[in-house]
């Protein structure tokens, strides 16, 4: 994953929320919480003392994200896991996380990262399904699975990006040394002249070829998505809006894009939502899916978007 997810927005962020605060007699800004405020608490999260790095399992919010989990990664493997309250696999995967982090003896530390209460930093991470469990270290993230896991499944894994970063963290063989920086991907530059340039055919073409080859990589995934809504939204007749059958999926997903690109994203959300409450099956996954990849064109804190997630988390148990 490393590469493929800039988590650097976030550490600007935390800044400008740290100067803000510190600023005299300064009130929070209506879009930002007050600093110091509650932090999320996910399912049976605690502050079990590891052996040796304090508090084995860590409650993070977008202004603890910074000093809890990049900077601390500088030293110690950090697993996030991404949860909400709502989410009934995250409520099994969860315990079997704490339990492992307190009896890891500071090897590596727990953050927990309600979804909901955090946006900004589900959008960092790409997050389209929850329980996703996401390894940083050196403040990048290195690997990830989504779902839930046993707990000698987990332990491996850990196991593993353990010794492959054995010379990178403190304590290995390389004390901590910094990663040499990666290079531009010629293939991601390619695409971006082309869309630059104008030529979307050509650009997604190229995305699409990354993709197939890494499926890994959400850089080029996420680059893919936009331009797919925007290619197939400019495609459908308008007229769709009002001409489509309530249980055709087909025109209510492609009557959805129209009204996201008229600038109406309550309504298009709504088209999908009531699709994903009367179908079953693949037509369901169908609709849900599209949905998530529309979630991914806003900013995960608009306030439609928020209410729009927790009416498909309804909608679907």
């Amino acid at each position: 994953m490393s590469g493929a997810v800039d988590l650097s927005a976030l550490k600007e962020r935390a800044d400008a929320q740290r100067q803000q605060a510190q600023r005299p007699a300064a009130a929070p800004r209506a879009d930002q919480p007050p600093n110091g405020g509650p932090a999320g608490g996910g399912p049976g999260a605690s502050s079990t003392p590891g052996a040796s790095s304090g508090p084995a399992v860590l409650d993070v919010t977008d202004e603890t994200f910074e000093a809890e989990v990049l900077e601390r990664s500088q030293r110690q493997l950090v697993l996030v896991d991404l949860w909400a309250e709502w989410c009934g696999p995250c409520k099994q995967l969860s315990p079997v996380l704490e339990s492992l982090a307190t009896r890891a003896q500071g090897s590596w530390v727990l953050a927990k990262i309600d979804v909901d209460a955090s946006p900004r930093i589900a959008q960092a991470f790409r997050v389209q399904s929850i329980p996703m469990v996401v390894a940083i270290a050196q403040g990048q993230p290195v690997a990830a699975f989504n779902g839930v896991r046993s707990e000698a499944e987990i332990t491996q894994w850990v196991d593993d990006i353990l010794a492959q970063l054995g010379d990178v963290l403190p304590g290995g063989d390389g004390a901590g040394a910094a990663a040499e920086p990666e290079a531009d991907d010629p293939r991601m530059v390619a695409a971006e002249e082309k869309l630059n340039a104008g030529d979307f055919d050509g650009a997604l073409a190229d995305y699409r070829a990354i993709v197939e080859v890494e499926p890994e990589n959400i850089e080029a995934a996420s680059a893919a998505r936009n331009l797919e809504f925007v290619l197939r939204a400019q495609a459908h007749d308008p007229a769709i809006v009002e001409t489509a059958a309530p249980t055709d999926v087909d025109a209510q997903l492609a009557a959805a894009d129209v009204l996201l690109m008229s600038q109406r994203p309550e309504e298009a959300f709504d088209r999908i939502i009531a699709v994903v409450k009367v179908t079953a099956g693949d037509d369901r996954t169908r609709a849900r899916t599209r949905l998530l990849e529309l979630f991914e064109l806003f900013d995960p804190a608009e306030p439609f978007v928020i209410t729009a997630r927790r009416r498909l988390a309804t909608a679907l148990y």
